[in-house]
């Protein structure tokens, strides 16, 4: 199958690649740089020059494809809403390239989208919440609206994904507290978020890819939930600097914008996408790949 991938040269989009290519899928790649066409054609996949603010440049991605992986977005916190509206925008050019077909769009969102009371454990069953009240929900939003008009989409939500070099927001949690000389949790820190390592999540969008039959949502989860203190108390013995408790009205002080999710509660079960896709994670945990990570190196 040749699959349009979105995000293709960034920390899930190269591992989906791989995991592709080694599947012997074909690979259409979008890269903003030469830099960038380079690593795709060394992983075996064929380079689409273009960017996320260019949706011409999606839609002939997408038309020349037998499905879609969207997995870019800008992390640029400081206008991330602006950024979660463009991605709706994104999400509509791709869709109505895919409609009147039966190709697959397959779009990133995260665990923390679905609509659960907090301290509920969220399922792949529940809603997004409204973009009014998280901004990233436009990104399901328009896969809803997309999928309404016909176009098969799969929607990914993706926990804290890591390695021993990335770990999703938690990267931004280590280089704060080795800016600050603390590493902060916000209350008692019980609340929990869910994480994933990045092979078993790369395997998680082929096996979507593959045995998606009809539009659906998926947790890319290989833990429900890892309570928030735990993590900071990794990245503590990590750094070697105090681990402290910080107060709800003190975390936006300390963190900055990353102070809009650590005191969020937020597991996730997967029981739905293991069954539906056989996905069974096998990847080190969370706390295992912050233990080996080489904090040394910033």
């Amino acid at each position: 199958m040749r699959v349009f991938v979105t995000g293709a040269t960034g920390f899930v989009g190269s591992a989906v690649v791989r995991e592709l290519r080694d599947a012997g899928h074909q690979v259409l790649g979008l890269t903003r740089s030469e830099a960038g066409a380079q690593v795709l054609t060394a992983a075996g996949a064929e380079a689409h020059r273009g960017d996320l603010e260019d949706l011409e440049s999606m839609r002939s991605g997408a038309a020349n494809s037998d499905a879609v992986m969207h997995l870019a977005f800008n992390h640029d916190f400081s206008r991330f809403a602006a950024n979660c509206e463009a991605d709706r925008l994104v999400i509509e050019a791709l869709g109505a390239v895919l409609a009147g077909s039966d190709r697959l769009l397959m779009v990133t969102s995260g665990t923390g989208m679905g609509n659960r009371g907090s301290g509920q454990l969220r399922t792949e069953n529940d809603p997004p919440v409204s973009a009014k009240v998280v901004p990233r929900a436009a990104t399901e939003e328009a896969a809803r609206a997309v999928a309404a008009r016909g176009v098969r989409v799969a929607v990914v939500r993706l926990p804290q994904v890591h390695d021993t070099v990335k770990q999703g927001l938690i990267t931004y949690a280590i280089q704060m507290a080795r800016e600050k000389g603390v590493s902060a949790y916000v209350g008692d820190g019980r609340n929990r978020w869910p994480a994933a390592h990045l092979l078993d999540t790369a395997h998680l969008y082929r096996l979507a890819l593959e045995k998606t039959n009809a539009s659906a949502t998926y947790h890319a989860v290989a833990e429900e939930g890892v309570p928030v203190r735990d993590i900071a108390e990794a990245i503590g013995r990590g750094l070697k600097v105090p681990v402290v408790s910080i107060a709800p009205e003190e975390a936006a002080g300390h963190f900055g914008w990353l102070g809009h999710f650590v005191g969020w509660d937020i597991a996730a079960s997967s029981a739905q996408t293991r069954e539906k896709l056989g996905w069974n994670p096998t990847g080190p945990t969370l706390i295992t790949d912050l233990e080996n990570m080489r904090y040394s190196q910033p």
